[in-house]
């Protein structure tokens, strides 16, 4: 670090400190929007906090070192996973679903041997921007309730909607003043900025309590725990990977969206696969959720235009040590939820709006009937709440959407564009 601190002849640079000191606390912000739905998982299913902490860490520094540090993307908890696994757990136990839960990530390496084999145009046949766009709105609007939930005090612990409101939508205004109005340093971390404000504002309003920090020690190693294996969770859980395998899709190409640079080809989406897969794998090996590419995070590249995937490596290596520092994470679950929520719905809404603008940007009439249908029920499945249950199997919400539109895709005829 220090030799990339220096000159050519050996003095010290601050301009190269300064960027390394703006990526980390870029990092440091990326870390705080995927917080949030990071242990949300966990929470859920029985997990540990801190082990998904840490694997969201190494699982992103893997995908970094597969991709050969290209794309902007943080990995953390899967929410695609959190039925299987309660089922899992009640049914097998900890330990035999997360071993089932291993070769889910086998599945995404197979998938990307699949692509090396037969070449991008597979891919693009079965998703062009018909499908991926909608699919892409569908991944905002389902977390969308989510963000008004917590902005509205009701998630976490109950407070006064009118508290709760005050809280979120300090968060939300400072936000967006700051993205749209600050200058140099300021204006790359408006989300931090949101967050603060939120705090304060929490503290103001009386509603936050910093009990577990007192209590909590200042280091404690994760508690990582090692899987089992056996068929009959596998066959179970094997299918449901489907849905966040399309999904990454997605979000490949929303970010590709973002950026302006087709992550698709390169590094490619072989590459970006392998990553998601092998990181899903070492993070089920050591007890922790299945990875999968953060929308959230999206939404925060999208609003900061912090496109330096360096910024990544941060954000991971923030996440790794706050895994084992008690107090700190302590800290970070005293954030009231209205305080993220505010900043959620601007981000849920960004990811949105880049779904709409890969539509835009295809340049498609959607009236024609073919792309009418296939839109339509995209986002209807997705976010109507339609489920297909076979057996113990469930698909539905951003799953259900994406399949329902590489079906549709498949199997309806083209019209004519003259008709």
């Amino acid at each position: 670090m220090a030799e990339q601190l220096t000159t050519g002849g050996g003095e010290f640079d601050p301009c190269r400190y300064r960027l390394r000191l703006r990526d980390c606390l870029l990092g440091a912000q990326m870390l705080f929007v995927a917080f949030g739905a990071l242990v949300l998982v966990p929470l859920l299913t029985g997990l540990n906090s801190n082990v998904a902490l840490f694997t969201a860490g190494v699982g992103t520094l893997l995908f970094q070192l597969v991709t050969r540090g290209r794309v902007p993307i943080f990995l953390a908890s899967s929410f695609a996973f959190i039925a299987p696994i309660i089922y899992g757990v009640e049914t097998w136990g900890m330990p035999r679903t997360m071993g089932a839960l291993v070769f889910s990530g086998l599945l995404y390496v197979f998938i990307s041997l699949l692509i090396r084999w037969r070449g991008m145009g597979l891919i693009l046949r079965l998703l062009p921007p018909i499908v991926t766009g909608p699919v892409i709105m569908v991944i905002g609007l389902v977390l969308a309730p989510t963000a008004v939930k917590m902005a509205l005090g009701q998630s976490g612990p109950a407070m006064p909607q009118a508290t709760a409101m005050s809280i979120s939508m300090v968060s939300l205004a400072v936000t967006v003043a700051v993205s749209l109005l600050g200058r140099g340093m300021l204006r790359l971390v408006p989300i931090l900025c949101g967050i603060a404000a939120g705090l304060v504002m929490a503290e103001i309003m009386g509603v936050t309590s910093w009990e577990a920090v007192g209590k909590s020690p200042w280091l404690a190693l994760p508690a990582f725990s090692l899987p089992e294996f056996s068929w009959e969770p596998l066959l179970f859980i094997i299918p449901v990977t489907l849905a966040p395998v399309i999904e990454h899709f997605g979000d490949i190409i929303a970010i590709s969206s973002v950026t302006g640079k087709d992550y698709l080809r390169d590094p490619g989406v072989k590459n970006t696969m392998l990553g998601d897969g092998i990181a899903t794998m070492a993070a089920c090996l050591l007890g922790g959720p299945p990875n999968t590419t953060y929308s959230e995070v999206t939404g925060a590249v999208t609003l900061t235009r912090a496109f330096n995937p360096a910024v990544m490596t941060w954000a991971a290596l923030c996440a790794i040590l706050l895994s084992m520092v008690a107090k700190v994470g302590a800290f970070l679950s005293c954030i009231p939820a209205p305080v993220m929520g505010g900043i959620m719905i601007l981000l849920f809404g960004a990811i949105m709006v880049v779904g709409l603008n890969t539509l835009v940007r295809a340049g498609q009439d959607l009236l024609r009937p073919r792309n009418m249908v296939i839109v339509a029920l995209i986002i209807i499945f997705g976010v109507g709440g339609m489920q297909v249950s076979i057996g113990g199997f469930k698909l539905a919400g951003i799953g259900l959407a994406a399949v329902t539109g590489v079906v549709l895709n498949l199997l309806l005829p083209q019209d004519d564009p003259q008709g």
